[in-house]
């Protein structure tokens, strides 16, 4: 098959693989949906903020919660301002502005959320503050609503364990930044009603998202297979490999952004604090030297000029002086395969957990949120591409380095048979739960 053959299969199937994700096996199409007339967020940071922009073009009212005013302040005027730029660039006329600001309110009180239809959690990435914040809404929220949280990967029934109503509780993970990202993986837990998941995906069409129903685990699909990927790629900088080189390869297999280009751009201090020690020993030296990223113009990279990465001599230092590794001849193509196989075989660990309905939906996450190459068609399509049987020779050998990245056992399967990928059928999520009283 030629390149222009694969390109061409690649998009039919891209095609076909979003417009299945919307097909939810067991939600019946006449399940009722629970109106949506306005809208709370709970945080006016980032993701808060660009969660309440969505909202805000597609018309909705929307109330902002903060605990303080200044915050709230700053949240709103970030908004204006992104509103402002898209109208200068002439993405929409100048008085939309003021128009789709005129749909969000602010406020310090919980309470101001009592009527919402919807509210969005968009806190930092902590548990016990969540579990905090959804007890709260429980005694204040009126019922019927739905409760989400906007949660990257922490546990949604834990989340929804935290108030008298489960069914109503349902993740709503939009991919930053959100109102741009057009990925939002909408996370079914335990209890999450039938109705509060069709009422989701009808909302993320209104919101003008693709929308990928998934699972509750840890990272939930998408990072959780990232996961895989920066492990094997920190594995390597142990095996003498540099970072600069690492991103090359994976340039080269078609991302934008290897993973070290994507740390320095989100920021290496991410999770970390001041004398903190944590898994990652590099990373942990490279903010101590206030190497934080393009923020402080050094990072994983010198950054010279703007936002242009270059290699540095000091990092390398840090690298061989923290692994004692010397210089890896690995070539590029046993770096991509090493970084990127891995993300396959889980793949297929998240379908043999039940939490993705089939492996198209898998690769629609991939293809929205992450970058994967239109070209290669998202992993479980480059699968196929590769076959299971090259895969399995490279997950026996990382899998004997290290357990969590022994072979699926789907993988073994398919290798011996020649299965494909895209034809698996391992059961999907399993089935939702009757919608709540009083819904």
């Amino acid at each position: 098959m030629t390149d222009l053959d694969l390109n061409a299969k690649a998009s039919a199937y891209i095609a076909e693989a979003s417009r299945r994700a919307w097909d939810i096996p067991g939600l019946g199409e006449n399940t009722a949906l629970r109106p949506i007339r306005k809208v709370g967020i709970i945080g006016a940071g980032t993701m808060g903020g660009g969660i309440a922009m969505n909202f805000a073009t597609a018309g909705y009212p929307v109330t902002i919660l903060e605990t303080q005013q200044e915050a709230l302040d700053r949240g709103l005027k970030v908004m204006r301002a992104n509103y402002q730029r898209s109208a200068d660039r002439g993405r929409f006329p100048q008085e939309d502005v003021d128009t789709r600001m005129a749909c969000v309110s602010g406020t310090l009180e919980l309470a101001d959320l009592a009527d919402c239809d919807l509210v969005i959690e968009a806190v930092f990435e902590n548990l016990d503050l969540k579990k905090k914040i959804f007890s709260n809404l429980d005694g204040v929220m009126k019922a019927g609503a739905i409760l989400a949280t906007n949660t990257s990967g922490l546990d949604i029934d834990q989340i929804a364990a935290a108030t008298s109503r489960p069914a109503d509780v349902i993740g709503l993970h939009f991919f930053s930044p959100a109102n741009v990202m057009k990925l939002l993986e909408v996370v079914r837990a335990d209890h999450t009603a039938d109705d509060v998941v069709a009422t989701a995906m009808d909302l993320a069409k209104k919101v003008n998202k693709i929308a990928v129903l998934v699972g509750v685990c840890p990272g939930f699909v998408g990072n959780r297979i990232l996961r895989a990927r920066q492990l094997q790629a920190n594995k390597l900088l142990y095996a003498g490999v540099m970072p600069w080189d690492i991103d090359a390869a994976i340039n080269a297999f078609g991302f934008r952004m290897g993973p070290y280009q994507m740390s320095d751009l989100a920021g290496l201090d991410i999770g970390w604090s001041k004398g903190a020690t944590t898994q990652n020993p590099i990373r942990d030296a490279l903010c101590e030297m206030d190497r934080r990223g393009q923020k402080t113009r050094a990072g994983y990279y010198d950054y010279y000029y703007a936002r242009k990465p270059s290699p540095s001599s000091v990092v390398e230092g840090v690298i061989r002086d923290i692994t004692g590794a010397k210089p890896s001849t690995m070539t590029r193509q046993d770096i991509i395969e090493t970084c990127i196989f891995p993300m396959i075989n889980e793949g297929l660990k998240i379908l043999e957990d039940n939490k993705a309905q089939r492996p198209s939906d898998i690769d629609v996450v991939w293809l929205n949120g992450y970058g994967w190459p239109g070209d290669k068609g998202g992993p479980m399509f480059y699968g196929d591409q590769v076959g299971a049987a090259a895969i399995l020779k490279r997950m026996e050998t990382l899998g004997a380095e290290d357990p969590d990245f022994a072979p699926a056992e789907t993988l073994k399967r398919l290798a011996k048979n020649n299965g494909s990928f895209l034809e698996l059928d391992l059961g999907g999520l399993k089935t939702a739960t009757p919608a709540a009283k009083g819904a």
